[in-house]
């Protein structure tokens, strides 16, 4: 699956909330998410810019990678993931054959579908807590993520075409 995505910094809850409502857009998750990225020895995977990704969102647990793609105006990734059933027993297998974990991320997310997009507010805790609440929008290519952001009012430059780590990067350097 392609994933196709743009976030946009520091948004205010309720305004996208209600406007989401408005819309007709159904909240399809609500709580916390722990997300663990791997990597082996060499940084393999980061070299290719993928991403190995362990998650637990809610009661459901996910092992994802997404692979790169080359793309100036949004996030593209190439996204395969699979559901399983016990996260702990994963993440023993994943570090039994050599991956080591390169991030921890704990967040609460607040998820709503509409006409084919998702529309996904974090506000991260703990060690990245200093990261404003932001919103992810995604959808299957950049015309329909462009139109969802902006029935929400938002302007192109208020866009980036970011990943976690340019996220939480922008907001470290900010705090130097």
């Amino acid at each position: 699956m392609l994933e196709v995505e743009l976030k946009i910094l520091e948004i205010n809850r309720m305004f996208v909330e209600k406007t989401l409502s408005s819309l007709g857009a159904q909240k399809v998750f609500d709580g916390e998410i722990h997300s663990i990225y791997y990597d082996n020895s060499g940084k393999d995977i980061k070299k290719t810019q993928g991403t190995l990704r362990l998650r637990r969102k809610g009661d459901q647990t996910l092992l994802t990678f997404k692979q790169y793609v080359d793309n100036k105006e949004a996030k593209v990734r190439r996204e395969h993931e699979v559901e399983i059933s016990d996260f702990h027993a994963v993440r023993s297998i994943i570090e039994a054959i050599g991956f080591s974990v390169w991030l921890d991320i704990k967040k609460h997310r607040t998820s709503y579908a509409y006409n084919g997009l998702h529309f996904e507010m974090d506000k991260y805790h703990g060690r990245f807590e200093h990261v404003p609440e932001f919103l992810e929008v995604e959808g299957p290519d950049i015309g329909s993520v462009r139109k969802g952001i902006s029935l929400l009012g938002f302007t192109e430059q208020q866009c980036r075409p970011w990943d976690t780590m340019q996220v939480i990067k922008h907001y470290s350097d900010q705090n130097r």
